[in-house]
Protein backbone atom coordinates (compact mmCIF):
# COMPACT_ATOMS: atom_id res chain seq x y z
CA UNK A 1 0.00 0.00 0.00
CA UNK A 2 2.77 2.38 0.91
CA UNK A 3 4.67 1.64 -2.29
CA UNK A 4 1.50 2.08 -4.37
CA UNK A 5 0.80 5.48 -2.82
CA UNK A 6 4.41 6.55 -3.32
CA UNK A 7 4.27 5.54 -6.98
CA UNK A 8 0.96 7.37 -7.44
CA UNK A 9 2.31 10.55 -5.87
CA UNK A 10 5.50 10.38 -7.95
CA UNK A 11 3.46 9.86 -11.11
CA UNK A 12 1.24 12.83 -10.31
CA UNK A 13 4.24 15.08 -9.63
CA UNK A 14 5.91 14.02 -12.88
CA UNK A 15 2.76 14.70 -14.87
CA UNK A 16 2.40 18.13 -13.28
CA UNK A 17 5.98 19.04 -14.15
CA UNK A 18 5.55 17.91 -17.74
CA UNK A 19 2.39 19.96 -18.15
CA UNK A 20 3.56 23.05 -16.29
CA UNK A 21 4.77 26.02 -18.37
CA UNK A 22 8.50 26.50 -18.45
CA UNK A 23 9.81 29.33 -16.28
CA UNK A 24 13.14 29.55 -18.08
CA UNK A 25 13.92 29.28 -21.77
CA UNK A 26 16.24 26.93 -23.59
CA UNK A 27 18.21 27.03 -26.81
CA UNK A 28 17.22 26.02 -29.39
CA UNK A 29 13.55 26.96 -29.03
CA UNK A 30 12.56 23.86 -31.01
CA UNK A 31 14.47 20.67 -31.90
CA UNK A 32 13.61 20.98 -35.60
CA UNK A 33 15.90 22.32 -38.29
CA UNK A 34 15.06 26.00 -38.76
CA UNK A 35 17.16 28.96 -39.95
CA UNK A 36 16.99 32.66 -40.86
CA UNK A 37 14.50 33.54 -38.08
CA UNK A 38 12.56 36.81 -38.11
CA UNK A 39 11.05 37.97 -34.80
CA UNK A 40 8.06 40.26 -34.21
CA UNK A 41 5.41 41.10 -31.61
CA UNK A 42 1.74 41.00 -32.53
CA UNK A 43 -0.78 41.56 -29.77
CA UNK A 44 0.19 39.61 -26.68
CA UNK A 45 2.53 37.13 -28.38
CA UNK A 46 6.05 37.04 -29.71
CA UNK A 47 6.33 35.51 -33.17
CA UNK A 48 9.25 33.86 -34.96
CA UNK A 49 9.12 33.15 -38.69
CA UNK A 50 12.04 30.95 -39.88
CA UNK A 51 13.20 29.18 -43.02
CA UNK A 52 12.67 25.44 -43.04
CA UNK A 53 16.29 24.27 -43.13
CA UNK A 54 16.38 21.51 -45.74
CA UNK A 55 17.44 20.81 -49.32
CA UNK A 56 16.19 23.46 -51.73
CA UNK A 57 13.58 21.22 -53.34
CA UNK A 58 12.18 20.44 -49.88
CA UNK A 59 11.87 24.09 -48.87
CA UNK A 60 8.27 24.47 -49.98
CA UNK A 61 6.57 25.69 -46.79
CA UNK A 62 6.96 27.93 -43.76
CA UNK A 63 6.17 27.13 -40.14
CA UNK A 64 5.95 29.80 -37.42
CA UNK A 65 6.34 29.86 -33.64
CA UNK A 66 4.55 32.02 -31.08
CA UNK A 67 5.03 32.61 -27.36
CA UNK A 68 3.57 34.82 -24.63
CA UNK A 69 6.92 35.06 -22.82
CA UNK A 70 9.88 33.98 -25.03
CA UNK A 71 9.96 30.69 -23.11
CA UNK A 72 6.89 28.61 -23.99
CA UNK A 73 6.67 28.26 -27.76
CA UNK A 74 3.82 26.95 -29.90
CA UNK A 75 4.42 25.75 -33.45
CA UNK A 76 2.05 26.87 -36.22
CA UNK A 77 2.56 24.55 -39.17
CA UNK A 78 2.35 25.33 -42.88
CA UNK A 79 1.32 28.96 -42.56
CA UNK A 80 2.33 29.39 -46.21
CA UNK A 81 3.24 26.74 -48.78
CA UNK A 82 4.32 26.68 -52.42
CA UNK A 83 0.78 25.54 -53.26
CA UNK A 84 -0.42 28.98 -52.17
CA UNK A 85 2.02 30.81 -54.47
CA UNK A 86 1.58 30.11 -58.18
CA UNK A 87 5.16 31.08 -59.08
CA UNK A 88 6.98 29.47 -56.11
CA UNK A 89 8.33 25.94 -56.55
CA UNK A 90 11.38 25.59 -54.24
CA UNK A 91 13.91 27.42 -52.03
CA UNK A 92 11.38 29.40 -49.99
CA UNK A 93 13.63 31.46 -47.72
CA UNK A 94 13.86 34.00 -44.92
CA UNK A 95 10.28 35.10 -44.24
CA UNK A 96 9.54 38.32 -42.38
CA UNK A 97 6.13 39.45 -41.19
CA UNK A 98 4.76 42.93 -40.45
CA UNK A 99 1.33 44.31 -39.55
CA UNK A 100 -0.12 47.07 -41.72
CA UNK A 101 -3.64 48.48 -41.41
CA UNK A 102 -5.00 45.42 -39.65
CA UNK A 103 -3.51 42.90 -42.07
CA UNK A 104 -0.39 40.75 -41.74
CA UNK A 105 2.08 40.64 -44.59
CA UNK A 106 4.62 37.88 -45.02
CA UNK A 107 7.57 38.74 -47.25
CA UNK A 108 9.70 35.85 -48.51
CA UNK A 109 12.06 34.75 -51.25
CA UNK A 110 11.51 31.76 -53.52
CA UNK A 111 13.20 29.75 -56.28
CA UNK A 112 16.83 30.91 -55.75
CA UNK A 113 16.63 33.26 -58.74
CA UNK A 114 19.72 33.10 -60.97
CA UNK A 115 21.23 35.89 -63.01
CA UNK A 116 21.51 35.36 -66.79
CA UNK A 117 25.04 34.32 -67.63
CA UNK A 118 25.75 33.16 -64.09
CA UNK A 119 27.24 29.74 -63.33
CA UNK A 120 23.92 28.25 -62.16
CA UNK A 121 21.76 29.81 -64.88
CA UNK A 122 20.02 27.28 -67.12
CA UNK A 123 18.94 28.85 -70.38
CA UNK A 124 16.89 25.75 -71.24
CA UNK A 125 14.90 25.84 -68.00
CA UNK A 126 12.52 28.82 -67.75
CA UNK A 127 11.87 28.08 -64.06
CA UNK A 128 15.53 28.83 -63.39
CA UNK A 129 14.97 32.55 -63.98
CA UNK A 130 11.52 32.95 -62.43
CA UNK A 131 11.41 33.93 -58.78
CA UNK A 132 12.54 36.58 -56.34
CA UNK A 133 10.87 38.28 -53.37
CA UNK A 134 7.14 37.87 -52.88
CA UNK A 135 4.42 39.05 -50.49
CA UNK A 136 1.55 37.12 -48.92
CA UNK A 137 -1.27 38.49 -46.78
CA UNK A 138 -3.48 37.15 -43.97
CA UNK A 139 -5.98 38.31 -41.38
CA UNK A 140 -3.98 36.73 -38.53
CA UNK A 141 -0.25 36.38 -37.81
CA UNK A 142 -0.54 32.59 -38.04
CA UNK A 143 -2.22 32.79 -41.43
CA UNK A 144 -3.32 31.17 -43.59
CA UNK A 145 -1.45 33.48 -45.97
CA UNK A 146 -2.37 34.04 -49.61
CA UNK A 147 -0.36 35.57 -52.43
CA UNK A 148 -0.88 39.34 -52.56
CA UNK A 149 0.33 40.05 -56.10
CA UNK A 150 0.26 36.78 -58.03
CA UNK A 151 3.87 37.47 -59.00
CA UNK A 152 7.12 38.45 -57.26
CA UNK A 153 7.43 41.94 -55.85
CA UNK A 154 11.07 41.94 -56.96
CA UNK A 155 11.93 39.59 -59.82
CA UNK A 156 15.12 41.08 -61.23
CA UNK A 157 18.69 41.84 -60.22
CA UNK A 158 19.28 45.47 -59.23
CA UNK A 159 22.85 46.57 -58.53
CA UNK A 160 23.91 42.88 -58.73
CA UNK A 161 21.93 41.95 -55.58
CA UNK A 162 20.17 38.59 -55.69
CA UNK A 163 16.55 39.24 -54.59
CA UNK A 164 16.53 37.29 -51.31
CA UNK A 165 16.72 37.95 -47.55
CA UNK A 166 14.38 40.92 -47.27
CA UNK A 167 13.95 42.98 -44.10
CA UNK A 168 10.97 45.34 -43.83
CA UNK A 169 11.36 48.35 -41.53
CA UNK A 170 8.96 51.22 -40.78
CA UNK A 171 10.53 54.50 -39.71
CA UNK A 172 8.96 56.91 -37.24
CA UNK A 173 7.52 59.03 -40.07
CA UNK A 174 5.57 56.02 -41.37
CA UNK A 175 7.81 55.29 -44.36
CA UNK A 176 8.26 51.58 -45.10
CA UNK A 177 11.75 50.54 -46.21
CA UNK A 178 12.76 47.21 -47.70
CA UNK A 179 16.36 46.04 -47.36
CA UNK A 180 17.43 42.95 -49.26
CA UNK A 181 20.18 41.20 -51.13
CA UNK A 182 22.43 38.21 -51.49
CA UNK A 183 25.65 37.52 -53.38
CA UNK A 184 27.51 40.28 -51.55
CA UNK A 185 25.23 43.18 -52.50
CA UNK A 186 22.52 44.96 -50.48
CA UNK A 187 19.83 47.35 -51.69
CA UNK A 188 17.27 49.58 -49.99
CA UNK A 189 13.97 50.66 -51.46
CA UNK A 190 10.79 52.35 -50.29
CA UNK A 191 7.63 50.27 -50.28
CA UNK A 192 4.30 51.66 -51.37
CA UNK A 193 1.93 52.00 -48.43
CA UNK A 194 -0.13 49.00 -49.57
CA UNK A 195 2.96 46.86 -50.33
CA UNK A 196 1.96 46.38 -53.97
CA UNK A 197 5.15 47.89 -55.34
CA UNK A 198 8.26 50.01 -54.84
CA UNK A 199 8.13 53.81 -54.57
CA UNK A 200 10.99 55.36 -56.59
CA UNK A 201 13.50 57.63 -54.89
CA UNK A 202 13.72 61.28 -55.92
CA UNK A 203 16.39 60.39 -58.49
CA UNK A 204 14.03 57.94 -60.17
CA UNK A 205 15.82 54.79 -59.01
CA UNK A 206 13.81 52.01 -57.42
CA UNK A 207 16.74 50.91 -55.25
CA UNK A 208 19.95 52.35 -53.89
CA UNK A 209 22.87 50.08 -53.14
CA UNK A 210 24.09 50.39 -49.53
CA UNK A 211 26.52 47.44 -49.33
CA UNK A 212 28.94 47.80 -46.39
CA UNK A 213 32.36 46.17 -46.23
CA UNK A 214 32.13 42.42 -45.71
CA UNK A 215 28.40 42.13 -46.44
CA UNK A 216 27.19 38.76 -47.75
CA UNK A 217 23.45 38.50 -46.95
CA UNK A 218 20.76 38.71 -44.24
CA UNK A 219 20.24 42.48 -43.72
CA UNK A 220 18.57 43.71 -40.51
CA UNK A 221 17.53 47.25 -39.60
CA UNK A 222 16.33 48.69 -36.29
CA UNK A 223 16.30 52.09 -34.62
CA UNK A 224 17.51 52.94 -31.12
CA UNK A 225 17.92 56.37 -29.51
CA UNK A 226 17.58 58.12 -32.86
CA UNK A 227 20.29 56.02 -34.54
CA UNK A 228 19.84 53.47 -37.31
CA UNK A 229 21.49 50.11 -36.69
CA UNK A 230 22.16 48.13 -39.85
CA UNK A 231 23.27 44.53 -39.40
CA UNK A 232 24.18 41.72 -41.78
CA UNK A 233 25.72 38.25 -42.05
CA UNK A 234 29.09 37.56 -43.61
CA UNK A 235 31.32 34.57 -44.16
CA UNK A 236 30.11 31.24 -45.56
CA UNK A 237 26.62 30.15 -44.53
CA UNK A 238 27.54 26.45 -44.66
CA UNK A 239 30.41 26.64 -42.17
CA UNK A 240 31.83 28.20 -39.02
CA UNK A 241 33.00 31.42 -40.67
CA UNK A 242 29.42 32.72 -40.71
CA UNK A 243 28.93 35.66 -38.33
CA UNK A 244 27.05 38.94 -37.82
CA UNK A 245 28.48 42.45 -38.18
CA UNK A 246 26.88 45.88 -37.86
CA UNK A 247 27.03 49.60 -38.63
CA UNK A 248 25.37 52.69 -37.13
CA UNK A 249 24.10 55.64 -39.18
CA UNK A 250 22.05 58.82 -38.91
CA UNK A 251 19.79 57.86 -41.83
CA UNK A 252 17.87 54.70 -42.81
CA UNK A 253 19.68 54.78 -46.15
CA UNK A 254 23.18 55.12 -44.72
CA UNK A 255 26.00 55.47 -45.43
CA UNK A 256 26.86 52.39 -43.36
CA UNK A 257 30.42 51.92 -42.13
CA UNK A 258 31.22 48.64 -40.41
CA UNK A 259 31.66 48.99 -36.63
CA UNK A 260 32.42 45.41 -35.63
CA UNK A 261 31.27 41.84 -35.06
CA UNK A 262 28.27 41.08 -32.85
CA UNK A 263 27.75 37.32 -33.11
CA UNK A 264 30.14 34.53 -34.12
CA UNK A 265 30.99 30.86 -33.58
CA UNK A 266 31.78 29.58 -30.11
CA UNK A 267 33.30 26.10 -30.21
CA UNK A 268 31.90 25.43 -26.73
CA UNK A 269 28.35 26.18 -27.87
CA UNK A 270 27.80 26.14 -31.64
CA UNK A 271 29.25 27.30 -34.96
CA UNK A 272 27.94 29.20 -37.95
CA UNK A 273 25.86 31.69 -35.96
CA UNK A 274 24.11 34.25 -38.11
CA UNK A 275 21.17 35.37 -40.24
CA UNK A 276 19.34 36.91 -37.34
CA UNK A 277 16.72 39.47 -36.34
CA UNK A 278 16.41 41.89 -33.41
CA UNK A 279 13.56 42.83 -31.08
CA UNK A 280 13.00 45.17 -28.17
CA UNK A 281 10.39 43.76 -25.80
CA UNK A 282 7.46 46.15 -25.34
CA UNK A 283 7.02 44.64 -21.88
CA UNK A 284 10.46 44.89 -20.28
CA UNK A 285 12.32 47.10 -22.76
CA UNK A 286 15.05 44.46 -23.02
CA UNK A 287 16.64 43.71 -26.38
CA UNK A 288 16.92 40.24 -27.90
CA UNK A 289 18.67 38.66 -30.87
CA UNK A 290 17.03 35.69 -32.60
CA UNK A 291 19.41 33.74 -34.84
CA UNK A 292 20.34 30.34 -36.19
CA UNK A 293 23.43 28.30 -35.39
CA UNK A 294 24.92 24.87 -36.08
CA UNK A 295 24.97 22.35 -33.21
CA UNK A 296 28.24 20.62 -32.35
CA UNK A 297 28.91 18.10 -33.79
CA UNK A 298 27.26 19.08 -37.05
CA UNK A 299 26.47 16.30 -39.49
CA UNK A 300 24.65 18.04 -42.33
CA UNK A 301 24.72 21.31 -44.25
CA UNK A 302 21.13 22.03 -43.29
CA UNK A 303 21.33 21.18 -39.59
CA UNK A 304 20.60 24.64 -38.24
CA UNK A 305 18.52 25.55 -35.18
CA UNK A 306 16.83 28.76 -34.00
CA UNK A 307 17.90 30.37 -30.72
CA UNK A 308 17.20 33.49 -28.63
CA UNK A 309 19.75 35.37 -26.51
CA UNK A 310 20.16 38.84 -24.99
CA UNK A 311 21.39 41.80 -27.03
CA UNK A 312 23.10 44.45 -24.92
CA UNK A 313 24.59 47.87 -25.58
CA UNK A 314 27.52 49.89 -24.27
CA UNK A 315 27.02 53.40 -22.92
CA UNK A 316 28.19 54.87 -26.24
CA UNK A 317 25.51 52.94 -28.17
CA UNK A 318 27.78 50.28 -29.62
CA UNK A 319 26.66 46.66 -29.32
CA UNK A 320 28.31 44.24 -26.92
CA UNK A 321 29.39 40.87 -28.37
CA UNK A 322 26.57 38.37 -27.94
CA UNK A 323 27.15 35.44 -25.64
CA UNK A 324 25.47 32.36 -27.06
CA UNK A 325 23.88 30.11 -24.44
CA UNK A 326 22.08 26.81 -24.06
CA UNK A 327 19.92 28.36 -21.31
CA UNK A 328 18.33 31.02 -23.50
CA UNK A 329 16.60 34.00 -21.90
CA UNK A 330 14.40 34.50 -18.87
CA UNK A 331 10.65 34.79 -19.24
CA UNK A 332 9.57 38.21 -20.55
CA UNK A 333 5.77 38.04 -20.53
CA UNK A 334 3.68 40.30 -22.73
CA UNK A 335 0.65 41.75 -20.99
Amino acid sequence: MHRSMTYAVATAITATLLLAPLSAAKNPIDPGWYADPEVAVFGERYWIYPTTSAKYDEQVYFDAFSSPDLVNWKKHERILTADDITWARRAMWAPCCVENNGKYYLFFAANDLQRPGGPLYDKDNPNNHTGGIGVAVADRPEGPFKDLLGKPLIAEFHHNAQPIDQCVFQDDDGTWYLYYGGWGHCNVGRLKDDFTGIEPFDDGQLFHEITPRGYVEGPVMFKRDGKYYFMWSQGGWTNGTYHVAYAIADSPTGPFKRVGTVLESDENIATGAGHHSVLRSPASGDWYIVYHRRPIPNKDRDHRVTCVDRLEFNDDGTIKPVKMTFEGVKADALK
